[in-house]
């Protein structure tokens, strides 16, 4: 959408009014760049599994994936890796000079693989087609298929929990995100990543992961002649995190909250079930007066945010705190954001205006009266 001098003059004056920053959540270089027209002060959610699912990468993630072992899964790695930098490289440069936050590997392994009946369809052909090497390599993908597969993958084995077991597949990442930094830095340019583990639950899993993600940077950074300071943070969407953020802080440079998952774990929703089933009687009926989806739901998800803030800033006075989910671009949920302290929203390219808008709004409607 093309950008009127009436919009954008008053969006200038929204600018000078509001105190939340307005980010936006780009997996792509072209995303990046149509974000910054926009207006957003950097990248809140760059989301790294969008680039493996590439037709072009994706069989070199089945090949990981399928890997039994890290001595199998390491040629794998390796070509995706300048793949990676690439993505990066042009990422961190499209936003060049604002934070762009890179989100590790979250989805469960098995959504890279072939569905099941694709497979079983795939092994029928084999056989009557008599190719051994064929049925012995589906029966391979099938095994770790049936190996990977979950009753409830959304709670299952993902986000963080994917890097504790296969450290390989974040070290990748984080070497990816430095040598890109590096190139860019080498050009004269000033790349500002920072690196978000997703789906921490207990500070354990952030202790585990932070010295492997600072070990892989300050190595290639060293090699490389550079020093760039990166934040580690951690992404809050799961209530337990929200609890115990005094503790997370501790080893957190900074928060942001997946409010889609906070929402299903907090509601025990699945978003996409819901959807289909019993949410919209829900709202017809008026159990629910707004989709939690759509909306913050600030007697429940939102007393959790406001918990996660003040025990994050107890323990880390200076700790950034954000929101990413799908509610960052909807205004009374900015408007909740605002009064909960938090510095910034993001949300998809599209409507960063809007939320642009609305942050200069909720400043307006929550000034403190004149005495």
């Amino acid at each position: 959408a093309e950008q009127t001098a009436e919009l954008a003059t008053l969006l200038g004056y929204a600018d000078g009014i509001r105190r939340l920053g307005v980010r936006a959540n780009a997996d792509t270089p072209a995303n990046a760049h149509k974000a910054r027209a926009f207006g957003a002060e950097g990248i809140g959610l760059c989301r790294t599994e969008r680039m493996f699912n590439d037709p072009e990468r994706l069989p070199l993630m089945q090949e990981m994936v399928i890997a039994g072992s890290l001595e199998e899964r390491t040629p794998a790695l390796e070509k995706l890796l300048p793949m990676q930098r690439d993505d990066f490289e042009k990422i961190l440069e499209a936003m060049d000079g604002f934070p762009v936050i890179i989100r590790l590997l979250d989805p469960p392994l098995h959504e890279f693989l072939p569905q099941i009946d694709r497979l079983t369809e795939e092994m029928a052909e084999a056989e009557t087609a008599h190719d051994e090497a064929r049925i012995a390599y589906l029966q391979k993908v099938m095994k770790r298929y049936n190996e990977l597969k979950e009753f409830n993958p959304m709670i299952g084995f993902r986000g963080c929990r994917v890097g504790i077991l296969y450290p390989d597949i974040y070290q990748l990442q984080v070497r990816a995100i430095a040598e890109a930094t590096a190139t860019l830095v080498k050009r004269g340019l000033h790349p500002m990543p920072e690196i978000m583990l997703p789906l921490v639950g207990h500070v354990n899993e952030i202790k585990v992961l932070k010295p492997l993600v600072q070990e892989e940077l300050d190595k290639v950074f060293k090699r490389e002649g550079i020093t760039v300071a990166v934040k580690i943070g951690t992404m809050v969407e799961v209530p337990r995190a929200c609890l115990t953020a005094d503790e997370i802080a501790e080893y957190a440079e900074f928060f942001s909250f997946g409010t889609n998952d906070l929402t299903q774990t907090t509601y025990a929703y699945s978003r996409d079930d819901a959807a289909g089933t019993f949410l919209p009687a829900y709202l017809e009926s008026k159990i629910l007066d707004v989709d939690p989806f759509q909306t913050i739901d600030r007697k429940g998800v939102g007393k959790l945010i406001r918990i996660a803030v003040v025990l994050g800033r107890q323990t880390n006075p200076g700790l950034e705190i954000g929101i990413c989910g799908e509610q960052g671009g909807e205004a009374d949920s900015i408007d909740f954001c605002h009064t909960s302290g938090l510095d910034y929203v993001s949300c998809s390219a599209p409507r960063v205006p809007i939320a642009r808008l609305a942050a200069a709004q909720a400043a307006i409607k929550n000034r403190p009266a004149a005495s």
